[in-house]
């Protein structure tokens, strides 16, 4: 005989403590239901806690539920009728067991049908526990505290990269690797700078386009390892940018562009060096090339923070733009 279990809640986000909930839950019967609630200001929308948790749990039967409703018994005198209607509707056929992890779960199941499986720490009251007693709200309050405990998906909607911009000779790889050593952050290096180095001709346009590809496809590659914070020493924008110095035009491709969570503006205010692939030792040129590679992130439309200073300096201004991020 098929056994059917039913597993509710708001998954906000979804967590070690859930994952192990709904693994042990789903090992327990033949097929899995999981109602995920929301209400419409929730601080994750609904929608996309369901596909986290249709990604998360291939194997279950994976529902929403996003109409305003009662959230504890004392809001409505209808409360219980109101969720029966709910649960019905998502798990239309008889409950065998009625997962939770907390007590609320005993009332639940007798309200809806199915014997109440408590499992997981809460119940024994093991809040200190890192798996059982974590809570949505804590990794809300402190996503990076709680990192090693989110699934790749909720990592990918916390984690922030920062992307480094200017023009020539101001610093960015010097200070990517700053960045990287106080914050601990994965580094994306610039592969135009290797390409450049390996193929000595003048760019063409498809040398661009494949620059900016593949600077873009290093990003991504990068931050399925990448904790909450990534450094980008540069990205598709910065492409744009040398296309329009150098053959007088921006593509469309490189504008649009998955684009960085906050740009730090490096101010060309360091001399200028020769390292062998620099172009713009004219100081008229190099004016103009910052002009171009701040207009672009002003058409682009991204968050930007002008970076100015020397050595400590000029970290500590972009230590501080950082920490702004997420005020």
């Amino acid at each position: 005989m098929t056994k059917r279990g039913f597993l509710l809640g708001k998954f906000m986000p979804p967590h070690a403590g859930h994952m192990a909930l709904i693994r042990a839950a789903r090992a327990l019967v033949d097929e899995l239901t999981l109602l995920v609630c929301w209400l419409p200001d929730d601080p994750i929308a609904g929608e996309t806690r369901l596909a986290w948790m249709g990604t998360l749990a291939p194997d279950c039967r994976v529902v929403g539920h996003g109409a305003v409703a009662p959230q504890a018994p004392e809001d409505s005198a209808d409360f219980w009728p109101i969720w029966r209607g709910i649960v019905g509707e998502a798990h239309p056929e008889p409950i065998d067991f009625l997962f939770a992890g907390e007590e609320y779960g005993a009332e639940l199941a007798r309200q809806v049908g199915g014997l109440f499986v408590p499992l997981g720490g809460r119940v024994l009251g093991l809040i200190d526990d890192p798996v059982s007693g974590l809570s949505a709200s804590a990794v809300r309050s402190d996503p990076a505290a709680h990192w090693p405990y989110l699934p790749a998906p909720v990592q990918a909607h916390y984690r922030r990269t920062v992307c480094l911009h200017g023009a020539e000779s101001t610093g960015k790889t010097t200070l990517a690797a700053a960045l990287a050593n106080v914050t601990g952050a994965l580094t994306v290096g610039e592969y135009g700078r290797s390409h450049c180095e390996v193929h000595k001709e003048l760019l063409t346009l498809d040398d661009l386009l494949l620059i900016g590809r593949a600077q873009q496809a290093m990003i991504a590659a990068t931050a399925e390892w990448a904790g909450p914070l990534m450094i980008a020493d540069t990205d598709a924008l910065m492409t744009a940018a040398w296309c329009e110095m150098l053959l007088g035009a921006r593509p469309a491709e490189l504008m649009q562009a998955p684009k960085s969570d906050l740009y730090l503006l490096l101010e060309p205010d360091l001399p200028w060096v020769d390292d062998g692939t620099r172009f713009f030792s004219d100081a008229a040129d190099r004016n103009r090339f910052a002009t171009i590679v701040e207009q672009v992130l002003r058409d682009a439309g991204v968050a930007f923070m002008r970076i100015g200073g020397e050595g400590a300096a000029r970290l500590e201004a972009a230590q501080a733009a950082i920490g702004a991020m997420n005020d």
